[in-house]
Protein backbone atom coordinates (compact mmCIF):
# COMPACT_ATOMS: atom_id res chain seq x y z
CA UNK A 1 0.00 0.00 0.00
CA UNK A 2 3.10 2.53 0.30
CA UNK A 3 3.57 1.61 -3.34
CA UNK A 4 0.00 3.26 -3.93
CA UNK A 5 0.55 6.15 -1.97
CA UNK A 6 3.49 6.94 -3.05
CA UNK A 7 2.50 6.68 -6.71
CA UNK A 8 -0.84 8.13 -6.11
CA UNK A 9 1.89 11.28 -4.77
CA UNK A 10 3.60 11.21 -8.46
CA UNK A 11 -0.17 11.36 -10.27
CA UNK A 12 -0.09 14.35 -8.47
CA UNK A 13 2.37 16.07 -10.34
CA UNK A 14 0.33 16.36 -12.92
CA UNK A 15 -3.30 18.00 -12.14
CA UNK A 16 -0.81 20.74 -10.00
CA UNK A 17 1.24 21.48 -13.42
CA UNK A 18 -2.30 21.63 -15.34
CA UNK A 19 -4.49 23.23 -12.88
CA UNK A 20 -1.35 26.47 -13.04
CA UNK A 21 -1.39 26.12 -16.78
CA UNK A 22 -4.33 27.69 -17.18
CA UNK A 23 -3.08 30.21 -15.77
CA UNK A 24 0.15 30.44 -17.30
CA UNK A 25 -1.74 30.09 -20.59
CA UNK A 26 -3.53 33.03 -19.59
CA UNK A 27 -1.14 35.33 -18.53
CA UNK A 28 2.06 34.45 -20.18
CA UNK A 29 1.57 33.54 -23.82
CA UNK A 30 -0.80 35.41 -26.57
CA UNK A 31 -4.41 34.61 -26.95
CA UNK A 32 -4.39 34.39 -31.19
CA UNK A 33 -2.06 31.50 -31.40
CA UNK A 34 -4.03 28.35 -30.19
CA UNK A 35 -2.83 25.91 -33.12
CA UNK A 36 0.81 27.06 -32.46
CA UNK A 37 0.00 27.41 -28.61
CA UNK A 38 -0.50 23.38 -28.82
CA UNK A 39 2.47 22.81 -30.93
CA UNK A 40 5.07 24.64 -29.24
CA UNK A 41 3.42 22.50 -25.75
CA UNK A 42 3.66 19.01 -27.62
CA UNK A 43 6.74 19.04 -29.49
CA UNK A 44 9.80 20.66 -27.15
CA UNK A 45 8.34 18.76 -24.96
CA UNK A 46 8.24 15.19 -27.45
CA UNK A 47 11.84 15.80 -28.69
CA UNK A 48 12.85 16.26 -24.97
CA UNK A 49 11.70 13.10 -24.06
CA UNK A 50 13.09 11.41 -27.00
CA UNK A 51 16.18 12.67 -26.32
CA UNK A 52 16.38 10.74 -22.63
CA UNK A 53 14.43 7.35 -23.89
CA UNK A 54 16.64 7.16 -26.87
CA UNK A 55 14.27 4.38 -28.31
CA UNK A 56 11.81 4.67 -31.64
CA UNK A 57 8.31 2.65 -32.07
CA UNK A 58 8.25 -0.60 -33.46
CA UNK A 59 5.68 -3.04 -35.00
CA UNK A 60 2.01 -1.29 -34.49
CA UNK A 61 3.33 0.94 -32.15
CA UNK A 62 3.83 3.13 -34.91
CA UNK A 63 0.39 3.61 -35.44
CA UNK A 64 -0.53 3.17 -31.69
CA UNK A 65 1.40 5.67 -30.26
CA UNK A 66 0.34 8.36 -33.25
CA UNK A 67 -3.10 8.07 -32.66
CA UNK A 68 -2.55 8.37 -29.07
CA UNK A 69 -0.64 11.73 -29.95
CA UNK A 70 -3.74 12.80 -31.22
CA UNK A 71 -6.29 12.00 -28.73
CA UNK A 72 -3.95 12.58 -25.55
CA UNK A 73 -2.23 15.35 -26.93
CA UNK A 74 -3.08 17.29 -30.41
CA UNK A 75 -6.77 17.48 -30.03
CA UNK A 76 -6.56 18.10 -25.72
CA UNK A 77 -3.87 20.58 -25.86
CA UNK A 78 -6.43 22.64 -28.83
CA UNK A 79 -9.39 22.24 -26.47
CA UNK A 80 -7.29 23.46 -23.35
CA UNK A 81 -5.74 26.72 -24.85
CA UNK A 82 -9.01 27.32 -26.38
CA UNK A 83 -10.74 26.86 -22.52
CA UNK A 84 -8.07 28.57 -21.01
CA UNK A 85 -8.32 32.12 -23.13
CA UNK A 86 -12.34 31.88 -22.86
CA UNK A 87 -12.61 31.56 -19.27
CA UNK A 88 -11.45 32.55 -16.53
CA UNK A 89 -8.48 30.12 -14.80
CA UNK A 90 -10.35 29.08 -11.82
CA UNK A 91 -13.43 28.02 -14.13
CA UNK A 92 -11.22 26.29 -16.75
CA UNK A 93 -9.74 24.09 -13.75
CA UNK A 94 -13.11 23.78 -12.33
CA UNK A 95 -15.19 22.06 -15.14
CA UNK A 96 -11.87 19.45 -15.63
CA UNK A 97 -12.90 18.59 -11.84
CA UNK A 98 -15.28 16.08 -13.94
CA UNK A 99 -13.09 13.96 -14.99
CA UNK A 100 -13.24 11.33 -11.81
CA UNK A 101 -16.86 10.86 -13.43
CA UNK A 102 -15.37 9.44 -16.71
CA UNK A 103 -13.07 7.85 -15.31
CA UNK A 104 -15.16 6.05 -13.85
CA UNK A 105 -17.46 4.92 -16.08
CA UNK A 106 -15.51 4.39 -18.85
CA UNK A 107 -12.53 2.22 -16.88
CA UNK A 108 -14.94 -0.05 -16.60
CA UNK A 109 -15.68 -1.18 -20.51
CA UNK A 110 -11.98 -0.12 -21.21
CA UNK A 111 -10.03 -1.56 -18.30
CA UNK A 112 -12.27 -3.87 -16.56
CA UNK A 113 -12.59 -1.85 -13.79
CA UNK A 114 -15.90 -2.42 -12.23
CA UNK A 115 -17.22 1.01 -10.32
CA UNK A 116 -17.83 0.42 -6.78
CA UNK A 117 -19.87 2.33 -4.17
CA UNK A 118 -16.43 3.70 -2.15
CA UNK A 119 -15.02 4.98 -5.48
CA UNK A 120 -18.48 6.55 -6.95
CA UNK A 121 -18.94 8.32 -3.61
CA UNK A 122 -15.78 9.61 -3.69
CA UNK A 123 -16.58 10.76 -7.28
CA UNK A 124 -19.48 12.67 -6.58
CA UNK A 125 -17.74 14.02 -3.52
CA UNK A 126 -15.59 15.81 -5.71
CA UNK A 127 -17.60 17.04 -7.91
CA UNK A 128 -19.62 19.00 -5.08
CA UNK A 129 -16.23 20.56 -4.14
CA UNK A 130 -15.75 21.23 -7.82
CA UNK A 131 -19.40 22.94 -8.07
CA UNK A 132 -18.71 24.89 -4.98
CA UNK A 133 -15.63 26.11 -6.81
CA UNK A 134 -17.65 27.01 -9.41
CA UNK A 135 -20.05 28.65 -8.38
CA UNK A 136 -18.01 30.87 -6.26
CA UNK A 137 -15.86 31.78 -9.16
CA UNK A 138 -15.63 34.99 -10.78
CA UNK A 139 -15.47 36.52 -14.69
CA UNK A 140 -17.67 35.33 -17.27
CA UNK A 141 -18.61 31.87 -18.10
CA UNK A 142 -18.46 31.89 -22.39
CA UNK A 143 -20.37 28.79 -23.51
CA UNK A 144 -17.50 28.01 -25.55
CA UNK A 145 -15.13 27.91 -23.08
CA UNK A 146 -17.07 25.26 -20.82
CA UNK A 147 -18.03 23.25 -23.85
CA UNK A 148 -14.26 23.01 -25.00
CA UNK A 149 -13.58 21.77 -21.55
CA UNK A 150 -16.10 19.75 -21.38
CA UNK A 151 -15.02 17.68 -24.30
CA UNK A 152 -11.24 17.80 -23.08
CA UNK A 153 -12.83 16.38 -19.88
CA UNK A 154 -14.13 13.26 -21.80
CA UNK A 155 -10.94 13.09 -24.34
CA UNK A 156 -8.69 12.65 -21.53
CA UNK A 157 -10.04 9.83 -19.80
CA UNK A 158 -11.11 8.04 -23.23
CA UNK A 159 -7.01 8.77 -24.08
CA UNK A 160 -5.73 8.17 -20.90
CA UNK A 161 -7.38 4.62 -20.49
CA UNK A 162 -6.67 4.06 -24.04
CA UNK A 163 -3.25 4.73 -23.56
CA UNK A 164 -3.26 2.31 -19.85
CA UNK A 165 -4.11 -0.84 -22.29
CA UNK A 166 -2.14 -0.16 -25.74
CA UNK A 167 0.97 1.16 -23.86
CA UNK A 168 0.98 -2.01 -21.11
CA UNK A 169 4.90 -3.42 -20.82
CA UNK A 170 6.31 -0.44 -22.92
CA UNK A 171 8.92 1.89 -21.76
CA UNK A 172 7.11 5.18 -20.25
CA UNK A 173 9.59 7.59 -21.22
CA UNK A 174 9.59 6.18 -25.28
CA UNK A 175 6.04 5.47 -24.93
CA UNK A 176 5.22 9.58 -24.10
CA UNK A 177 7.92 10.82 -26.30
CA UNK A 178 6.44 8.91 -29.23
CA UNK A 179 3.17 10.57 -28.63
CA UNK A 180 4.40 13.77 -27.82
CA UNK A 181 6.14 14.13 -30.89
CA UNK A 182 3.07 12.84 -33.49
CA UNK A 183 1.10 15.14 -31.71
CA UNK A 184 3.83 18.12 -31.81
CA UNK A 185 4.62 17.15 -35.62
CA UNK A 186 0.86 17.20 -36.64
CA UNK A 187 0.00 20.65 -34.95
CA UNK A 188 3.21 22.23 -36.48
CA UNK A 189 2.16 21.77 -40.08
CA UNK A 190 -1.78 22.49 -39.07
CA UNK A 191 -0.65 25.75 -37.54
CA UNK A 192 1.83 26.52 -40.23
CA UNK A 193 -1.16 26.90 -42.78
CA UNK A 194 -3.47 28.78 -40.39
CA UNK A 195 -1.53 30.86 -37.96
CA UNK A 196 1.52 32.81 -38.34
CA UNK A 197 4.32 32.34 -36.17
CA UNK A 198 3.74 33.51 -32.76
CA UNK A 199 6.37 36.36 -31.01
CA UNK A 200 9.09 35.11 -28.86
CA UNK A 201 9.68 36.96 -25.93
CA UNK A 202 11.54 36.76 -22.34
CA UNK A 203 7.81 36.48 -21.63
CA UNK A 204 6.06 33.92 -24.14
CA UNK A 205 9.24 31.85 -23.69
CA UNK A 206 9.27 31.31 -20.29
CA UNK A 207 5.24 30.35 -20.74
CA UNK A 208 6.11 28.24 -22.99
CA UNK A 209 9.08 26.26 -21.07
CA UNK A 210 6.68 25.39 -18.51
CA UNK A 211 3.79 24.37 -20.51
CA UNK A 212 5.41 21.62 -22.59
CA UNK A 213 8.74 20.92 -20.55
CA UNK A 214 7.14 20.98 -16.73
CA UNK A 215 3.01 20.52 -17.60
CA UNK A 216 3.44 17.96 -20.26
CA UNK A 217 6.82 16.28 -20.44
CA UNK A 218 7.15 15.86 -16.43
CA UNK A 219 3.39 15.96 -16.24
CA UNK A 220 2.16 13.25 -18.63
CA UNK A 221 5.05 10.84 -17.36
CA UNK A 222 3.69 11.18 -14.13
CA UNK A 223 0.31 10.64 -15.09
CA UNK A 224 1.15 7.58 -17.57
CA UNK A 225 3.55 5.87 -15.07
CA UNK A 226 0.43 6.38 -11.79
CA UNK A 227 -2.10 5.34 -14.56
CA UNK A 228 -0.38 2.03 -15.21
CA UNK A 229 -0.12 1.04 -11.55
CA UNK A 230 -3.14 1.74 -9.50
CA UNK A 231 -6.44 2.08 -10.33
CA UNK A 232 -7.67 4.31 -13.34
CA UNK A 233 -10.65 5.55 -10.14
CA UNK A 234 -8.05 6.68 -8.18
CA UNK A 235 -6.10 8.32 -11.09
CA UNK A 236 -9.31 10.16 -11.85
CA UNK A 237 -10.45 11.66 -8.23
CA UNK A 238 -6.37 12.54 -7.79
CA UNK A 239 -7.59 14.80 -11.30
CA UNK A 240 -9.61 16.75 -8.73
CA UNK A 241 -6.47 18.63 -7.81
CA UNK A 242 -6.29 20.52 -11.21
CA UNK A 243 -8.99 22.83 -9.91
CA UNK A 244 -7.62 23.71 -6.50
CA UNK A 245 -3.99 24.41 -8.25
CA UNK A 246 -6.00 26.34 -10.56
CA UNK A 247 -7.87 28.38 -7.94
CA UNK A 248 -5.16 28.97 -5.76
CA UNK A 249 -2.98 29.77 -8.62
CA UNK A 250 -5.72 32.28 -9.68
CA UNK A 251 -5.72 33.88 -5.91
CA UNK A 252 -2.20 34.37 -5.58
CA UNK A 253 -0.48 35.31 -8.96
CA UNK A 254 -3.53 36.53 -10.72
CA UNK A 255 -5.48 38.07 -7.54
CA UNK A 256 -8.88 36.86 -8.76
CA UNK A 257 -11.56 36.72 -5.73
CA UNK A 258 -11.45 33.43 -3.29
CA UNK A 259 -14.91 33.60 -1.43
CA UNK A 260 -15.75 30.94 1.15
CA UNK A 261 -18.04 28.46 -1.28
CA UNK A 262 -14.84 28.22 -3.22
CA UNK A 263 -12.58 27.18 0.13
CA UNK A 264 -15.08 25.34 1.06
CA UNK A 265 -15.19 23.35 -2.13
CA UNK A 266 -11.31 23.10 -1.99
CA UNK A 267 -11.77 21.42 1.16
CA UNK A 268 -14.31 19.02 0.27
CA UNK A 269 -11.66 18.71 -3.30
CA UNK A 270 -8.82 17.63 -0.94
CA UNK A 271 -11.07 15.47 1.11
CA UNK A 272 -11.86 13.25 -1.80
CA UNK A 273 -8.20 12.73 -3.13
CA UNK A 274 -6.89 11.91 0.49
CA UNK A 275 -9.58 9.44 0.95
CA UNK A 276 -9.30 7.92 -2.59
CA UNK A 277 -5.62 7.39 -1.86
CA UNK A 278 -4.92 6.56 1.09
CA UNK A 279 -4.67 2.58 1.82
CA UNK A 280 -7.64 0.17 1.23
CA UNK A 281 -7.29 -1.67 5.19
CA UNK A 282 -7.52 1.89 7.10
CA UNK A 283 -10.92 2.45 5.38
CA UNK A 284 -14.06 1.60 7.28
Amino acid sequence: MEGKLRWALIAAVAPVTWGLNYLVIKQFLPADFFLWGAALRALPAGLFLLVIARRLPHGDMWWKSALLGMINMAGFFILIYLSAQLLPSNIAASVMALSPVAFLFLAWPMSGEKPTAYKFGLAILGIIGALLIIGGAQGEVNPWGIASSLLAVTLTAFGSLLNKRWTAGQPLLATTAWQLVWAGLALTIIAAFFEPFPPLTAQTLTGYFYTSILATGVAYVCWFGALARIPASTVGIIGLLNPVAGVLGGTLIAHETLVFAQMAGIVVVLAATYLSSRPAKTRT
